[in-house]
């Protein structure tokens, strides 16, 4: 990329920091209308970039300009603006800023450049645009071939940038395969090494390290390389083909059959890439496609004539924005990334500011770009494919965001027993079931719900199993369970997404019985067996291995002990009651508070039949009539 040379006419300094997560620049307030009629009086009439600032001495938009002062000039005369960005725009514009340059094109440089420092409100940007992967020719004396995201002016050569990082990881191997270069990742260590590492026994690299080749060798490698990758395959194949017949000719024939093993491979590659244009030229093919402010752009490469690759990119676009000038911005940011220049440029509309764009890739490429806007015939047809390309892959994008609010909205342990079980639904409301008896007496369930695998203490419920008489689990679970789901049906409650047993097949096949004379034939219903925590479902024999690791499992885990733990406390409560009762109970006029008094002031019943009716009257909360109540319980004669 040249250097820029420019020259700031600005009155402070552009020192960036950051305010309410946006790029602002130190100003102490927005400029007064009489130093803005100065300003304007000022302007230069040469090319540059100006910068539009709101109240808060904001940047909100950055643009460029063949004449600065014609162009900001219009910003600020009344009635001049139609289109709904030119006027939303006016309307916030209260400073501005401008900084000249050489020419228009380096006026789309700084553009740039500024565009991605401040990142303004109103200007059209390619998201995440550093992120892209290059190949990357490395600049030195034996040239390595790497991945890289950084594109610098070292001297080395990129291709790219790829958005499919499949495809790109599947040249870089083919690439490997068949061109044995170097991939170790420094020459320092050459002299101290014995001899060559194992690529170079397996024909995968030539041995720069101790001098089986040399410069001029491996420089014809990289060449061979480097036409590949920007693909141009003809005359390298035709050269490949000179050099295996050579090589037959001099008796080298393990040499000619590794050139013969290279041009298959190669050969290979262009079969899969099909015809794409009867002229063998070099062209992109530009299309793009909008949803709001989401804005996707296909290129289609084509190289020799056929389609070598297709790479999309996404942008953000101020809505009120129009066409010409978001594929302006499309262009100027795509290719000032881009390392391979083709002849001609193919686009759907006339782009905004497309003099200045001509201007620099003439100059960046050495020839002219042939840039076009086809109406009808072959070409027409490829920008609509490209176009199609651009609104498939927009959909797609718009598609994925939807599933991964979705997918964000649901824990990850739901979402894991949700694939786990094969259910449509999310099992987002989990409750569980569990019984609590000993040997029958006493028999009390539990209910307990988990939405997003988290507790809902409110909605727990007690059940007292009241129609079954022994120690019969199947029974009772399934009274509780038919007890519960009838009841939300009378009401018309919504229904658990998922219900839990505390049990192995016997109890969860009474619970899907009793849910399917309910109807509810449909709703998922799983056991979890405790001593090797497996999953059982109706109908299958065998169990469902959940791994201990699993945040599903965890969850099922979690949710049966919590349904244990709320049966046993409520059993215990029950027991407690009924053994905590005594013959005082029986008593007329004897309540809860006299009976506690009596057992705290003279200690059991025994010692309480042994007491004279003078000792009960002096217990304290007693009183006397019911002092002779109790003393007359314990001796009627």
């Amino acid at each position: 990329m040249p250097e820029v040379k420019v020259k700031l006419t600005v009155r402070h300094d552009l020192a960036i920091r950051k305010t309410s997560n946006r790029r602002t620049v130190n100003h102490p307030m927005a400029a007064k209308p009489t130093e803005i009629e100065e300003k304007l009086k000022s302007l230069p009439g040469k090319p540059g970039v100006y910068l539009m600032k709101d109240t808060r001495s904001r940047i909100i938009y950055v643009g460029k300009t063949r004449v600065l002062r014609q162009r900001i000039r219009s910003y600020f005369q009344k009635n001049r603006h139609t289109e709904p960005k030119s006027v939303a725009l006016a309307s916030r514009i209260h400073d501005f800023d401008y900084v000249v340059t050489e020419s228009e094109a380096d006026a789309l440089l700084l553009e740039d450049h500024l565009i991605k420092e401040h990142r303004p409100r109103y200007n059209v940007m390619l998201r995440d645009d550093k992120s892209f992967p290059f190949i990357m020719v490395t600049n030195e004396t034996y040239p390595r071939v790497v991945v890289t995201r950084n594109v610098r002016q070292d001297g080395a050569r990129y291709f790219g940038p790829y958005t499919n990082v499949k495809a790109m990881r599947r040249t870089i191997d083919l690439v490997r395969k068949v061109f044995p270069l170097r991939t170790c990742p420094s020459a320092n260590a050459w002299p101290s090494m014995d001899r060559p590492c194992l690529d170079y026994y397996i024909d995968r690299c030539p041995g720069p390290c101790k001098g089986h080749i040399g410069e001029e060798g491996y420089g014809e490698i990289i060449d061979q390389v480097c036409r590949f990758l920007s693909g141009r395959t003809k005359d390298l194949l035709k050269q490949l083909k000179e050099r295996m017949a050579r090589a037959s000719e001099q008796l080298q024939f393990e040499l000619a059959g590794r050139i013969r093993d290279q041009i298959v491979a190669i050969e290979k590659t262009t079969i899969r890439q099909r015809a794409f244009s009867s002229r063998e030229v070099d062209r992109d093919i530009i299309g793009l496609a909008r949803s709001g402010t989401d804005v996707c752009g296909a290129v289609l490469q084509v190289r020799e004539g056929k389609l070598l690759g297709k790479e999309h990119f996404f942008l953000t676009a101020p809505e009120e924005s129009a066409e010409p000038e978001t594929l302006g911005a499309f262009l100027t940011q795509y290719y000032l990334a881009a390392q391979l220049w083709p002849d001609e440029i193919l686009l759907a509309g006339e782009p905004e500011g497309i003099d200045a764009f001509r201007e620099w890739t003439a100059r960046q490429r050495g020839s002219k770009v042939e840039i076009a806007v086809p109406r009808r015939g072959d070409k027409a047809a490829m920008v609509r494919l490209a176009v199609q390309n651009a609104e498939l892959q927009l959909n797609t994008h718009a598609l994925k965001r939807a599933e991964a609010r979705v997918r964000r909205s649901i824990p990850a342990a739901v979402g894991a027993l949700q694939e786990i079980l094969g259910i449509d639904i999310p099992p987002r409301r989990i409750e569980t079931f569990d019984i609590s008896n000993i040997q029958g007496s006493d028999p009390v369930a539990s209910m307990v719900c988990f939405v997003d695998g988290r507790p809902r203490k409110s909605d727990y419920r007690k059940f007292k199993v009241r129609d079954v008489i022994g120690p019969n689990d199947f029974a009772m679970m399934q009274e509780v369970v038919g007890r519960r789901y009838r009841r939300l049906i009378d009401e018309s409650k919504p229904l658990p997404d998922l219900v839990l047993i505390d049990g192995g097949k016997g109890q969860l096949s009474s619970v899907r019985q009793v849910l399917n004379e309910l109807g509810l034939v449909d709703l998922p219903v799983i056991g979890l067996a405790k001593r090797l925590e497996e999953v059982f479902r109706p109908g299958q024999s065998e169990p469902i291995v959940i791994p201990r690791s699993s945040p599903a499992l965890k969850m099922l885990m979690q949710a049966r002990d919590e349904a244990h733990r709320f049966a046993v406390t409520f059993h215990r409560q029950r027991r407690g009651n009924r053994m905590i009762r005594s013959e005082l109970d029986n008593i007329p006029g004897v309540g809860p508070k006299r009976k506690q008094h009596l057992i705290m002031a003279i200690g059991s019943v025994e010692e309480i039949r042994k007491c004279t009716e003078e000792e009960l009257t002096a217990v304290k909360g007693v009183g006397k009539d019911a002092a002779r109540k109790v003393y007359r319980y314990f001796h009627p004669e």
